[in-house]
């Protein structure tokens, strides 16, 4: 008679635990409800047929993917739910809808079935759809709309907060109270810090995600505007409220898959996240550098990893270079 029961041996780390994939991901779609919420309010309707789209879009690329590839079909994870949520809340309303599949196909297919699938991307799929666009549709991706639900619906086109700043232009900025609720232009999920700031306390307290990368990506970014401001308080806080900020460092650089699992890992991503993030918005030629600045992190994570991963216990230390040269030569 045969014993069914098999000692499984694999590598470090081992995690014990008895959340599950499509657990975790619920609770991130739950978080992310506050944000569609406000979007709803600050860019009327369209906002449900963006997010729709393009959650409908990538469910149905990552079945027919899943088919064409004869691998075991994800979409009950929920993964997909959630990138075509992220997707969504990186458009602008006034984008067509078309746009959206394509995009919904790049993050899909493109960026996380071809590399294996769910945890072997090595790229945030939403962010690198994101970017794609922004390069194939420049015109569509940087439309800036919101619509005014106390004065009738009225829809109101004007330059994004970041976009002002970097015109010089400071007169023009909107109060910061309305920045902080997200009555301005932008993309759907960005503007509305304090929706975005709840669904990330939620996720704290579940213990999805960890507060040191969006603290320390957040906090990075405001030491580097206060040097650069010399000292303005008041423009730090544009620049943390504007943009996708708060978006990317809760929702997007604390991707399992993409980010680092240590303790010191997680800072220096972190760091470099909001190094870039500013470097790019100070100096670059867009007004926006988080997109950039998760990806170009998400490709050093293996490194970061390699470099602060601690030693398994017992492991010889590597001999000194003095010592090798005695060695060699007895």
């Amino acid at each position: 008679m045969s014993d069914s029961r098999k000692l499984t041996v694999s590598a470090s780390p081992h995690v014990r635990s008895l959340d599950t994939s499509s657990g975790i991901m619920l609770d991130v779609i739950i978080a992310l409800i506050p944000a569609l919420v406000a979007s709803v309010f600050i860019f009327g309707a369209r906002t449900l047929a963006v997010t729709a789209v393009a959650v409908v879009s990538c469910v149905l690329a990552e079945y027919i993917s899943r088919k064409v590839m004869k691998r075991e079909n994800t979409i009950g994870d929920l993964s997909a739910v959630v990138t075509g949520i992220l997707l969504a809340y990186n458009l602008p309303s006034t984008i067509p809808l078309w746009i959206v599949v394509f995009g919904s196909i790049v993050a899909i297919v493109v960026v996380k079935q071809m590399f294996g699938g769910i945890g072997q991307n090595f790229v945030n799929p939403a962010l690198a759809a994101r970017i794609i666009l922004m390069s194939s549709f420049p015109g569509k991706m940087s439309a800036g709309a919101y619509i005014n639900p106390i004065v009738d619906d009225i829809t109101i086109t004007s330059a994004t907060p970041l976009a002002i700043i970097k015109s010089g232009n400071f007169d023009a900025l909107p109060d910061l109270k309305e920045m902080f609720l997200g009555l301005t232009s932008g993309c759907l999920g960005e503007v509305s810090a304090a929706a975005l700031i709840l669904g990330g306390i939620y996720l704290v307290i579940r213990k999805v995600i960890s507060p040191i990368i969006p603290c320390v990506y957040i906090g990075t970014v405001a030491v580097f505007m206060l040097i650069a401001f010399k000292g303005d308080f008041n423009m730090v806080s544009y620049e943390l409220l504007g943009g996708g900020l708060m978006l990317g460092a809760i929702f997007m650089a604390t991707d399992y898959t993409t980010s680092p699992i240590t303790f010191k890992g997680k800072i220096i991503y972190a760091i470099g996240c909001g190094l870039i993030t500013s470097v790019i918005r100070l100096f670059g030629s867009l007004p926006e550098g988080v997109s950039f600045s998760i990806i170009l992190m998400n490709i050093f994570v293996p490194h970061i990893e390699n470099l602060t991963t601690p030693k398994p216990f017992g492991t010889p230390k590597e001999p000194k270079k003095k010592d090798k040269e005695e060695v060699a030569k007895a």
